[in-house]
């Protein structure tokens, strides 16, 4: 099997590592337009040949383009155009409508298996990139019943032997969720982190009070622009929407604190505690 990853960075690189420690005799086509990281992908192992985007798609059984989301819904229609027969392309970008939208209409959409992994750290490139990222993660299929069945059945199974639970989704009501569960968490954390930047001029008061909460809560400040603000672009009407409640409760929040209304405080936060069963997954 011939596998063309487009794009080495951290998902990608990841993939590439996973896909070739679980399937036989698989060769890995790497595509990037930075030299460094195919450099890197090459001496790491990630990719056994850099090629071109071109020369790697009208080989491979399976292509998988792994970059920035709006580089990604411009390369979909092309990397349609240049599938050899029963070939198959999918995708690890963070949105889907867009790109989904990108793909309607073409000859080979049924070729194409619109997916997201919910994984990923706040660092980037192949030199970030490791085997075990996307096992025991979630893997979301979207807009499934455009793609051809046996293209689906193709991309799960390779999904499952990298270690990923599969869920299914309407690529509009995936962008619509993950602007709450992800894309949200990330802006809080610039946010943040920009916060106190602007207070805190001396660095070293930052450091030296920073404990694991302030860590935890700003550690995805430190994730790529470059990623990220075409996330931001692609999906700012739900993102907007996310915003507006979240502003309204962080409101709420701050009245409660002008006023020194302790009974409201407690009250917010003793409600907000039921996250802990929410992210268990409790009924």
């Amino acid at each position: 099997m011939k596998v063309c990853i487009v794009g080495l960075g951290l998902l990608g690189g990841s993939f590439a590592l996973a896909v070739r420690k679980v399937v036989k005799d698989c060769t890995v086509l790497g595509v990037d337009v930075n030299e460094e990281h195919a450099r890197t992908a090459l001496e790491r192992g990630i990719a056994g040949e850099i090629t071109t985007f071109e020369a790697g798609i009208a080989q491979a059984d399976i292509t998988v383009l792994a970059t920035p989301v709006d580089i990604l819904a411009s390369q979909v229609v092309p990397a349609l155009d240049l599938l050899k027969p029963g070939a198959i392309l999918t995708d690890l970008g963070s949105t889907k409508e867009i790109i989904c939208q990108k793909a309607a209409g073409h000859a080979l959409r049924g070729r194409f298996v619109a997916s997201h992994p919910i994984a990923g750290t706040e660092d980037s490139g192949p030199k970030a990139a490791f085997e075990g990222l996307l096992k025991d993660k979630m893997m979301i299929i979207c807009d499934g019943e455009y793609s051809d069945a046996d293209a689906v059945k193709t991309i799960e199974g390779l999904y499952e032997k990298v270690g990923m639970k599969i869920v299914y989704m309407p690529a509009k009501a995936h962008d619509s969720h993950i602007a709450f569960v992800s894309h949200l968490s990330h802006i809080s954390s610039f946010a943040l982190g920009a916060t106190v930047l602007e207070k805190e001029k001396n660095e070293k008061n930052i450091f030296n009070m920073a404990g694991s909460g302030f860590s935890s809560t700003v550690r995805l400040a430190k994730s790529s622009p470059d990623m990220w603000a075409p996330i931001f672009s692609q999906n700012r009407g739900n993102i907007s929407q996310a915003l507006a409640l979240y502003i309204e409760k962080l409101q709420q929040f701050k009245e409660t604190i002008d006023a020194d209304d302790q009974a409201s405080a407690h009250r917010f936060m003793k409600e907000t505690n039921d996250i802990r069963r929410v992210l268990k997954g409790d009924d």
